[in-house]
């Protein structure tokens, strides 16, 4: 492949940027709307922390039944938050990041302390506690806390793996292939 054919998402993110707008996310994560949870990066320091924003709005489609009439954002896509910020991390160090996936592995003392309705902004801190790479896998756990207007909303521990994204897939069941 020539250089100029090669993916933008295997363009790996240079050393020194500390800060990612919303075109660099996309270009690193697979997420795309609804399900992107975090709007841009205000300062990353490579394999340590990463500091990440989410504006968060009436128009966002969990709204519509959690719950009627009282907007709150779901704790589940809080800590979704807290990964992708992390997944962000992790994946400005792979070079071939569009043919990975980042999977859950696990999350640990979650806690919510208040609740996030519309117009919050999040600010996702997430801290690097351990990296391991074997092989061909890396795994990593990861601190996040997430404050509204400086005061702490949640938290919560994960663990991912990197995972090479055909793993999941299957081929084509036997009753979905075209005859002749």
């Amino acid at each position: 492949m020539t250089d100029s054919a090669q993916s933008v998402a295997e363009v790996p993110i240079t050393a020194t940027k500390t800060s990612l707008d919303i075109n660099d996310l996309l270009k690193i994560l697979p997420h795309r709307y609804p399900f992107l949870l975090i709007d841009r990066v205000i300062d990353l320091t490579r394999k340590q922390r990463i500091v990440a924003i989410k504006n968060v709005t009436i128009n966002e489609p969990f709204f519509q039944g959690h719950f009627p009439n009282m907007p709150i954002m779901p704790g589940v896509l809080i800590v979704e938050a807290i990964a992708q910020a992390g997944g962000a991390l992790l994946l400005t160090e792979v070079e071939d990041r569009s043919d990975k996936l980042i999977m859950f592995t696990g999350i640990e003392r979650a806690k919510f302390r208040r609740p996030v309705v519309p117009g919050d902004q999040l600010r996702i801190e997430v801290e690097l506690k351990a990296w391991r790479a074997v092989e061909n896998m890396i795994a990593v756990r990861m601190e996040g806390i997430v404050y509204v207007d400086g005061q702490r909303v949640a938290e919560a521990s994960v663990k991912c793996q990197l995972v090479d994204n055909s793993r999941g897939r299957r081929g084509p069941s036997p009753d979905s292939a075209e005859t002749e």
